[in-house]
């Protein structure tokens, strides 16, 4: 997992160049863009998209093996579960139409991460994340997701 301010963002041209392009996405887009999802590119979409934050993400922690996820709330913020999927313990077996499985937490520490506010995370396929956690309050988010296939 990667965490940072959008603002840092040059620093990441490093990483596969379809990643770059996702982040660099985000600097573009305005908080008054249409919910719904956006092809940047025949590898990388952006889904926008609008809910409430909860007391906890009703999965428990979900992860992916065929896309990055980089978590960006344009408006609001929300706390993300984090850890590394070997930690846990599979709670439903992969689905490969949604490329997605879920796991529930063991005796681990949970880690977390919040994010919005300029702050946003990459996901990739080995990091279990649980989003959609209210900070101190339930609160209306507007968030983009970047998926890039990995």
């Amino acid at each position: 997992m990667i965490i940072d301010n959008l603002r840092n963002y040059k620093f990441y041209e490093f990483l596969p160049e379809d990643i770059f392009i996702g982040l660099d996405f985000l600097t573009k887009i305005d908080t008054n863009i249409e919910l719904g999802v956006y092809e940047v590119n025949e590898n990388v979409k952006a889904i926008i998209s609008e809910y409430e934050t909860m007391e906890s993400f009703k999965h428990g922690y979900e992860a992916h093996r065929k896309v990055v996820d980089i978590q960006y709330p344009l408006i609001g913020r929300e706390r993300v579960l984090w850890s590394h999927k070997k930690d846990l313990k599979l709670t439903q077996e992969y689905n490969t139409f949604k490329d997605v499985e879920y796991y529930g937490t063991t005796n681990i520490d949970v880690n977390r991460v919040d994010i919005g506010n300029g702050v946003f995370a990459i996901m990739f396929p080995s990091d279990a994340h649980g989003p959609q956690e209210y900070i101190d309050k339930p609160e209306l988010i507007k968030k983009a997701t970047i998926k890039i296939n990995y």
